[in-house]
């Protein structure tokens, strides 16, 4: 029955475990370490190129989370619906395509970016898609944090696509993004608290408790709002970008504290989702800083 219902699999999902919302923000990330790896353009072919590999390779490790979490998945309301949770993609149909568009796009990032780029994209695949995937999501509370590492990595993809070698804003950029990802997951895992615990997943509300988790998310919070000053402390962004994460910080900081006071019980996911927001636009505020940055020196020259 389950090979029936396999078989009436459609391009939608297909493209629903290749996870698109999260891949186009990894997207958005890795366009802008492009931009801001050159005081100049970056040449279409590169933007182009770039892109659909990054996109292909995070799009397979994400076909291979559907795959390892379908029993996990098939347990939660939130997520029971899913191709390979639900029987629609049959778990061979799932692995073949998650091969074909994972070796795609290390073809196309080998020979049309440069092997740096394609090599990371590789150990990014390895640590997201087998070690988080397989290993740290059972093993640990600290499987976000430590596993947050690989989820970080795509602005150092754009970076070192232009520039071909790994340098110090690229990782500042990873920085931000790895301090980012413990308040984006906890607020999500707060509100889906029950669901983890039923599934044997040991996120950090489950085995330390709500209050434990709320704390832990304003500390981190703290450490992303002082890390996302970095860029204009070295010289990387301006006064632009430093509002813009002024601001943006201080309504992460709003829902942190909300989330600690404990007073509303819709606000874990009014925090998740206002995270997602607060990346892309301080990601928008480097790349519009950037580009203020070049246009100011060209007048002064």
């Amino acid at each position: 029955m389950s090979e029936l219902v396999a078989a009436r699999a459609g391009w939608r999902d297909f493209y629903e475990m290749c996870k698109p919302r999260v891949v186009l923000l990894m997207l958005l990330c890795a366009l802008v370490g492009m931009f801001l790896a050159t005081p100049g353009m970056v040449a279409l072919e590169t933007i182009v190129f770039g892109l659909v590999g990054i996109g292909l390779v995070a799009g397979s490790a994400a076909v291979v989370n559907h795959l390892a979490d379908a029993h996990i998945d098939a347990r939660m309301a939130r997520t029971q619906h899913r191709p390979v949770a639900s029987g629609r993609v049959s778990t061979v149909q799932g692995v073949v395509f998650s091969a074909t568009i994972g070796i795609v796009g290390m073809v196309i990032l080998w020979f049309a970016v440069n092997p740096l780029t394609a090599w990371l994209n590789l150990a990014s695949w390895v640590g997201y898609g087998l070690i988080y995937t397989f290993f740290l999501k059972r093993a640990t509370p600290q499987n976000i944090v430590i596993g947050g590492l690989f989820g970080a990595a795509p602005p150092l993809f754009g970076w070192t696509a232009v520039t071909n070698s790994v340098d110090a804003g690229g990782l500042l950029l990873v920085l931000i993004i790895f301090a980012w990802t413990p308040p984006h997951f906890w607020a999500l895992a707060l509100d889906r608290k029950e669901e983890y615990a039923e599934a044997g997943v040991p996120m950090l509300p489950v085995t330390h408790g709500d209050s434990y988790t709320r704390l832990h998310i304003l500390l981190y919070t703290v450490i992303l709002v002082l890390s996302t000053v970095l860029p204009v402390l070295i010289g990387m962004s301006g006064l632009i970008y430093l509002a813009g994460a002024i601001v943006l910080g201080g309504g992460f900081m709003y829902w942190a504290v909300v989330l600690l006071r404990n007073n509303n019980p819709a606000a874990p996911m009014q925090t998740f989702r206002y995270s997602i927001l607060y990346l892309g636009l301080l990601f928008a505020f480097l790349l519009v800083d950037h580009y203020a940055l070049i246009s100011l020196s060209s007048l002064l020259a």
